[in-house]
């Protein structure tokens, strides 16, 4: 049985899978990532908030894949998640589409991601947290907080997997 990071459920290639949180069983299709269950999902005023920054996300995305600054993979993440706790259709769309899916499919099955998302994305990071911290932000605790948070975030991203094409 395999736990799926984005979704926080169990799952495995049966059509029956135990839910991690409730001991509930979900239908699922095999080798599927999107629960039938609405447990997983959030609260009704949330949804259309986390639909419109999938959509976003997904949007910038599309413009990440020609312009060099905009992170693709990172912001496809963000969509996939929004969408697996707020819309089962768009979530399902994202990992199937033609183009984007095999963005995804290398990070979401553990086997990394591209050299370049990971370098676009440790850019975009790091000139918007330094642009904050000289031109934007006063607070020196603040400043520090930021650093700090870029720093973990740098970390975690260069221990991703390299993805091999």
């Amino acid at each position: 049985m395999l736990i799926d990071p984005l979704l926080g459920v169990n799952r495995s290639d049966h059509a029956g899978v135990s839910n991690m949180f409730d001991g509930k069983v979900v239908s699922m299709e095999p080798n599927t990532t999107v629960a039938s269950s609405r447990k997983e999902q959030a609260p009704p005023l949330i949804r259309p908030i986390l639909i419109g920054i999938g959509l976003l996300s997904t949007l910038l995305a599309i413009l990440g894949i020609f312009l060099p600054l905009l992170p693709t993979v990172p912001l496809l993440l963000l969509a996939t998640a929004c969408f697996a706790r707020s819309s089962t259709r768009c979530h399902r769309w994202l990992l199937e589409h033609r183009y984007l899916g095999p963005l995804l499919q290398g990070y979401l099955q553990g086997r990394g991601i591209p050299l370049r998302a990971k370098i676009s994305a440790i850019a975009l990071l790091w000139s918007s947290i330094l642009v904050s911290v000289f031109f934007v932000i006063p607070l020196l605790s603040i400043k520090l907080l930021l650093i700090g948070i870029a720093t973990a975030v740098t970390v975690y991203l260069l221990r991703l997997p390299l993805l091999r094409s």
